[in-house]
């Protein structure tokens, strides 16, 4: 009898480590190996490449010899060459040309004089409309287009972009204020409000 029952407990005790083995084995086969790394996706941007951030801030931008007022983005790397300033960050770019003029640019002036410069200068370059705008600093021609990008320095990459291209006259002078970015890219906000701020000194 009694070695009946000790049999019967060292079965017992054979039976529950039995199983507490295969329990281990299972919790170890759902979770992931130590040291393993967990694949997760990436995160998805707030803003799309070339969004300018809505909390941008923006400073005065007068040339040396004055005549007008632009604000620009705060921070944008700006280059000089001739009388063209030019301001960019990643994927956007504003360029501003002054200069004498001996009348009035137009619609029918812009079509027949800059178009065709920039269908020979500008890579896969796409009409788009000729208008006249009004600006808190006067009225402008509006000529938009799109076309690839200026290379990056870098990457030497280019990218489709959309450009907007005001022209701007008064007494002799005329400024030439265009605003480039990314295809696809809303910037309505910040090119609206660096065309607002464009004053005549």
């Amino acid at each position: 009898m009694r070695r009946t029952l000790v049999l019967s407990l060292t079965a017992l005790v054979l039976t529950g480590g039995v199983v507490t083995g295969c329990g281990s084995g299972s919790g170890s086969g759902s979770a992931p190996p130590s040291g393993s790394a967990t694949i997760q996706a990436a995160p998805t941007e707030s803003n799309p490449a070339g969004d300018i951030p809505d909390n941008q801030a923006y400073v005065a931008y007068q040339p040396a010899g004055g005549g007008f007022t632009v604000k620009v983005p705060e921070g944008w790397a700006r280059t000089t060459k001739g009388s063209t300033v030019t301001f960019t960050d990643k994927l956007n770019r504003i360029e501003i040309t002054s200069g004498k003029a001996a009348t009035k640019p137009t619609p029918q002036s812009v079509k027949s004089a800059v178009v065709p410069v920039l269908q020979r200068q500008l890579p896969k370059f796409q009409m788009g409309k000729v208008t006249i705008v009004s600006r808190p600093g006067g009225q402008a021609v509006l000529l938009t287009y799109r076309g690839n990008s200026t290379p990056d320095p870098v990457t030497g990459k280019v990218a489709p972009s959309a450009f907007e291209r005001y022209s701007f006259f008064k007494s002799g002078q005329q400024v030439d204020l265009t605003l480039s970015g990314p295809v696809g890219a809303d910037n309505v906000d910040p090119w609206r409000t660096v065309t607002d701020s464009f004053r005549w000194q």
